[in-house]
């Protein structure tokens, strides 16, 4: 079917000189020359290397642990044990925040000391004078296992007589949400559609695995130098250790990828403790297969819909069941689950809902935080609901979401308001003109398909948090421009964007720009880099900051000029008239004016994000996010009948971004996001087996490459009326989250079949067509209903 392009609702944004424009990013020139210094790049002098002794059960009593022989290998320094940090225990949740309470789980020992809970599970830290005496240590440990009953699936973990990972039950968090009267919109449903979708373990699989230095100075504090997310970490840091919260820096660097796996504590208080007991700088960095072994997934779930529609495609009522894998320890799945529940919708308006999700506690690797934090697990399931409901009905994809689809103005699942723009169809129609008509199939073992996918995704942290950033800007004598701010980088661009923001404000060029950041003691603490949380929390911190000197800059220049504030400009490093451009005078100069004058010339600002302080717990109602993006993103696909093999031949990918700070920078995410939104759905999962790994490396763990995936095609869109500076959205989490249904919906178009859990492997199409042809049942469940909504 052709599509064509719903036209965008007009809106005027003003024109700037550097918000908006492709600029080279502040770290590009680094990257691309191999300079910049990540943190497995540092060494010390008389430095130690570290390693960690891991459990190789997934659920079992440590009957006997003897390090003797590790100790007296010549060259090892250190170590440690449960035994010797009998109070060191890891916060893995955020709890007090969201009314949850906190249960076992969600503290971890440091070393686990009776009991391991996932193969994997840290027992005893090494320091030695070489990496190798190091690894040679690790084979000298000598341990003993009592096997212990073990749960590996989460919906056995919630059953009665389940294995208990920790007391009193399995259950980590349960989220519900109640709005309207769901048997009531079953009553008037004409069909009601019901499919069970399902997503692996995946991994981060970042370029950079862990890594740091740690070591003690004068003042006895514990310095980590430490590729992380967040350096507020220093806090559960020096709680674990035993230290004050003073006695702990972190200086965080550019990192080569986080994607939510370096949001929580990895190597840093390995680093720290060792550092503590040794009094000598060490090093730790994991290798790719212990990366692999050590750090949190992206969650599983089972997710079930039970949709009732009329025959226009019109949702009447919906019931949504999810469950998802939290693993050994607690992490953060309360939270992913809550992302997960409020997105279980999608981006459509369901007047008569309910949905119940579950999150179980398993001895399988322990999850956490990961690139769309739940929406994009609730992506796949409701995207792919929609699709098999146009089928039933007969009706196009398309038609079936634009009668559904959520408007500005319209209330979400939880009731909130959505006050920013909804450009939701004019993204589809433009995903899909882009998309084209179907390719010619090269032969008749080939099917083509296209399929898309469109969806919400909140940007910044949930409104209870009491979210802030803190950013410094201050102009310096010569009319150069200094940003403190302490914004970790995954390589996303962030420190950029603070910079293209303060240069437009201060009417400077991005070179005149210098940002310092990362640092816990040094710079102002600009919170997590997680939740596309930080153009729009640090970003407005910068634009209000960066406001206040060129305040103080216009109130000189005024009276210089004898002319209004509002009369003038600041560009080109210039302050001048806007009626009379030749009147003006360098940056520089009214510099130093000011600071004749004893007027400020920095500013610290402190933005806080929205306040909700209470959540009805028992329907879920209430606003929850700041604010949500909205896009869409379509694929065409060719499927080998004989052999199973899926080939991707085109992508795009249509986002209402607000307003691009760097249209380069977006088009950056929009290709990365979508690139892991492929391989999720095409090859990606970490295998587990009863607790145990069995996708080591990336040799067994596939990812997409460069052969495996076409350019997608970026298209912007800029509304301008997202919360962030200058009415821009965040694009890093919701470029991910369409890209895998709108694979799986592809695939279904080409076969007339759809495989319902990801990853859509060769051999789960092979399978699938053996269904087919067999006459086996497939697909959506579907039946009419009687005029009193009883199923018929």
């Amino acid at each position: 079917m052709k599509y064509t392009a719903k036209p965008l609702p007009k809106v005027e944004l003003p024109e700037l000189r550097q918000v908006g424009k492709p600029l080279r990013r502040v770290d590009a020139l680094g990257k691309t020359t191999g300079t910049t210094v990540y943190s497995g790049d540092f060494t010390m002098p008389n430095m130690l290397h570290a390693k960690v002794f891991r459990s190789r059960e997934p659920s079992a009593r440590i009957k006997r642990l003897d390090v003797s022989r590790a100790r007296a290998l010549p060259g090892v320094v250190c170590v440690l044990t449960a035994a010797d940090l009998p109070d060191a225990r890891l916060v893995t949740d955020m709890p007090g925040q969201t009314g949850q309470k906190r249960r076992a789980g969600s503290d971890a020992p440091v070393l686990a000391s009776d009991v391991v809970r996932f193969a994997g599970e840290p027992i005893a830290l090494i320091a030695a004078e070489t990496l190798a005496v190091a690894e040679q240590a690790l084979d000298l440990v000598e341990i003993e296992y009592e096997p212990l009953p073990g749960v590996f699936d989460p919906l056995a973990a919630l059953q009665p007589g389940a294995p208990v990972v920790h007391e009193p039950d399995n259950v980590v968090a349960r989220w519900k949400i109640r709005k309207g009267d769901v048997k009531a919109g079953f009553a008037v449903a004409d069909v009601v559609v019901e499919n069970t979708f399902r997503v692996p373990f995946i991994d981060h699989a970042y370029i950079e695995p862990e890594s740091g230095v740690a070591w003690m100075d004068g003042q006895d504090v514990i310095n980590i130098r430490v590729c992380t997310q967040v350096v507020e970490h220093f806090r559960s840091i020096a709680r674990a250790v035993g230290v004050p919260h003073n006695k702990i820096h972190i200086q965080g660097t550019l990192l080569g990828g986080g994607f939510g796996g370096k949001e929580d504590i990895t190597v840093e208080i390995f680093l720290a403790l060792l550092a503590k007991h040794t009094r000598r700088p060490v090093r730790l960095e994991y290798t790719r297969e212990e990366s692999i072994l050590a750090h949190s997934k992206r969650h599983p779930f089972i997710i079930t819909h039970r949709t009732g529609v009329k025959r226009n495609g019109r949702i009447t009522a919906a019931e949504i069941k999810m469950v998802s894998d939290s693993g050994a320890y607690l992490y953060l799945s309360p939270y992913v689950l809550l992302y997960a529940t409020i997105a279980a919708s999608g981006p459509y308006r369901v007047d008569h809902l309910k949905v119940d999700s579950v999150s179980a506690a398993t001895n399988n690797p322990f999850t956490s935080a990961f690139r769309g934090f739940g929406a994009a697990q609730a992506a796949v399931a409701y995207e792919q609901q929609m699709d098999e409901i146009a089928k039933v009905l007969g009706l196009d994809p398309l038609e079936v979401r634009c009668v559904n689809y959520l408007k500005t103005g319209d209330r979400n699942a939880t009731g909130q308001e959505i006050k920013s723009a909804v450009w939701l169809e004019e993204a589809a129609t433009r995903a899909l003109e882009a998309l084209g008509e179907k390719t010619p199939a090269p032969s008749d073992a080939v099917k083509i398909g296209q399929g898309f996918a469109s969806y919400l995704q909140s940007y910044g942290r949930i409104t209870w948090f009491h979210d802030t950033s803190r950013a410094w800007v201050g102009l310096e004598l010569d009319g150069s421009v200094v940003i403190r701010c302490g914004v970790p980088d995954l390589g996303a661009g962030q420190i950029n964007s603070l910079c293209q923001i303060a240069a437009e404000v201060l009417g400077v060029g991005l070179d005149d720009v210098t940002i310092y950041s990362t640092d816990s003691a040094l710079t102002p603490l600009a919170g997590t880099t997680t939740a596309t949380r930080q153009l729009y929390m640090s970003g407005n911190a910068v634009f209000h900051a960066a406001g206040a000197v060129r305040e103080s800059l216009l109130e000189r220049a005024s009276k210089h000029f004898e002319e209004p504030p509002d009369g003038l400009d600041l560009a080109e490093g210039r302050v001048f008239v806007k009626d009379d451009p030749e009147q003006s005078l360098p940056l520089s100069e009214l510099a130093a004016m000011c600071a004749a004058g004893g007027l400020p010339l920095a500013n610290l600002y402190l933005f806080k994000a929205p306040f909700t302080s209470t959540l009805d717990p028992e329907g879920l109602q209430g606003d929850v996010f700041p604010d949500f993006t909205f896009g869409a993103h379509a694929v065409e696909v060719a499927v080998d009948t004989e052999t199973g093999e899926i080939t991707l031949l085109k992508s795009v990918g249509c986002h209402d971004v607000g307003r691009a700070i760097n249209p380069a920078a977006v088009v950056g995410q929009i290709q990365g996001g979508s690139a892991q939104g492929l391989g999720y759905a095409l090859m990606e999962e970490v295998i587990v087996e009863e607790g145990i790994i069995r996708t080591p490396s990336l040799a067994e763990y596939l990812i997409p490459t460069a052969m495996d995936l076409p350019v997608t095609q970026a298209i912007i869109l800029e509304s301008g009326s997202g919360v962030g500076p200058f009415g821009a959205k965040g694009i890093g989490e919701p470029s991910l989250t369409p890209a895998a249904p709108a694979v799986a919906n592809a695939v279904a178009d080409a076969l007339g079949v759809r495989i319902p859990d990801l990853p859509l492997t060769p051999d789960k199409v092979l399978a699938a067509l053996d269904r087919a042809a067999g006459r086996e049942a497939v697909g959506a469940a579907a039946c009419e209903t009687d005029d009193d909504g009883s199923e018929a």
